[in-house]
């Protein structure tokens, strides 16, 4: 017969068993959930971004909270707000107005280790003032690759569905410009070129001015654009190529830095170089003598490739909350002329 004083001990054995139990349950319970919270990454923090001055502007536009999410970018404020100059995590200033002095550098209020980023989108040819600007910042954002915050007026990304047609042609050649100075190697060509091609040309320069809204039509009726820069520099490709070009859906011929740089940019046979002629009338003989299948392998990149432009200065600033993280600290540009005219 069983020893009746052994129920109460093994009850106590069991009930003890199971307690342990349940205690190292817990504790790996915890266990997990501190490594789980160890790892876990920490909130990013929001990067202010402080604008000096609007480029071009006396208002700058609106900039609600989401401006930067709208472009693809995460925890980046954009403000105006002078006020926030000790706070801001970077301070932006666009080289026009310094240039113009409607705005003035705050050297005094500039909190110690504030990185400032110096803006142009301009050719060195149109830059001015930038030997008193020796040693004051950090950073540059511009449309050189070497910048720091690199901003090209446009790229071509991977299209999404099929490609437009191309449009109707009707004329030849189209050139707009506004500024036409006899000096510039832009007029030179193009007044070398017009005797033996026809080129329309519109623009406050031949008193035919565009709307925003007429700019692309027009274009688009013609075979050729002149995608002429109106000053050849390092990487120096506007919107002349991208947009009034390339996303109108003409062929540009392009004056700019070498043939290289846009190849760098875009498909080899995207473009035809005037560097690749030995004169203008080489030059239009190719051009005329373009029959239409040739014509339309100038195109075969549309089938895979789109036009993304690159003009809004809200996205511009956003990119420094980009490359902020990889930018580096206590860089200063101590010639910041050698460094753009280069």
């Amino acid at each position: 017969m069983p020893n009746a004083a052994l129920g109460p001990a093994r009850s106590f054995w069991v009930l003890g068993a199971l307690a342990g139990a349940a205690l190292l349950v817990a504790l790996g319970l915890l266990w997990l959930l501190g490594s789980a919270l160890r790892g876990a990454p920490a909130p990013q923090p929001t990067i202010t971004i402080l604008v000096w001055h609007w480029p071009f502007a006396t208002q700058p536009p609106e900039l609600s909270s989401d401006t930067c999410a709208r472009y693809g970018v995460a925890r980046c404020r954009l403000t105006t707000d002078r006020s926030l100059l000790a706070s801001a995590d970077a301070v932006v200033f666009h080289h026009r107005e310094l240039q113009s002095r409607r705005a003035r550098l705050p050297l005094a209020q500039r909190p110690r280790g504030q990185p400032w980023v110096w803006a142009s989108m301009e050719s060195p040819s149109h830059t001015r003032g930038l030997g008193r600007l020796r040693g004051i910042f950090n950073w540059v954002l511009s449309y050189r690759r070497d910048s720091d915050i690199f901003v090209p007026y446009g790229r071509l990304e991977p299209r999404e569905g099929p490609a437009p047609p191309l449009p109707a042609k009707r004329g030849v050649a189209v050139w707009v410009v506004s500024n036409f100075q006899r000096r510039q190697r832009r007029a030179q060509l193009y007044q070398q070129l017009a005797p033996h091609l026809p080129v329309d040309v519109f623009g406050r320069a031949s008193r035919q001015p565009l709307c925003a809204d007429c700019l692309l039509p027009t274009v688009a009726r013609y075979l050729f654009y002149l995608s002429f820069e109106n000053s050849q520099h390092r990487d120096y490709i506007t919107e002349k190529f991208w947009q009034n070009a390339l996303a109108a859906g003409t062929l540009p011929v392009v004056l700019g830095p070498p043939r290289a740089t846009y190849e760098a940019f875009a498909p080899p046979d995207a473009f035809v170089h005037v560097d690749d002629f030995g004169s203008a009338r080489e030059l239009a003989a190719f051009l005329a003598s373009m029959n239409e299948s040739h014509y339309r392998r100038y195109f075969a990149w549309r089938e895979r490739l789109q036009v993304r432009l690159i003009g809004d200065w809200r996205e511009r600033f956003c990119a420094i909350c980009t490359r902020y993280p990889h930018l580096p600290r206590g860089q200063v540009y101590q010639d910041l002329e050698g460094w753009f005219q280069a």
